[in-house]
């Protein structure tokens, strides 16, 4: 059985001077604006790469907390940072880099497991798999 999750975008106008809006099934963000000036002026509002470096982030730190499980840890607190790259390239704008900064707290924890546990969700959370970029990941283990 397969879990979807929905999400609506309303755009009226041109490129750079048209707007839209974002919503989430959830309810947690509803008609949240989104344009050229927030995605490439820095307007107050969302843009796509900063919705998918909060999935990453969310996404990576719930795995996380299942590679921990699985030996035999739980963390104190799992903080993740995501910062999405959008470079221009031949042929238009692509998503070139992912850079997770994690900083990890388990007392008590095994160093070398943490890092083991960090690289697997690294490799293996659904968004990490589903971003056809470079994934790096700098991480502060503390126990």
């Amino acid at each position: 059985m397969a879990i979807q999750k929905k999400a609506n975008a309303t755009w009226t106008g041109s490129l750079k001077e048209g707007k839209g809006t974002v919503s989430l099934e959830s309810g947690a963000m509803e008609k949240n604006p989104f344009g050229f000036n927030t995605r490439f002026q820095d307007k107050p509002g969302t843009n796509p790469e900063e919705l998918i470096a909060a999935a990453h982030a969310s996404c990576f730190s719930m795995a996380l907390s299942n590679f921990l499980g699985q030996h035999d840890m739980t963390a104190e607190s799992i903080i993740t940072d995501a910062v999405i790259s959008l470079e221009k390239a031949d042929g238009g704008f692509s998503v070139t880099k992912s850079h997770l900064t994690l900083e990890l707290t388990v007392k008590g924890g095994d160093k070398g497991k943490m890092e083991e546990a960090a690289t697997g969700a690294k490799e293996n959370c659904p968004i990490s798999k589903l971003l056809d970029c470079e994934i790096i990941l700098d991480a502060t283990y503390n126990n």
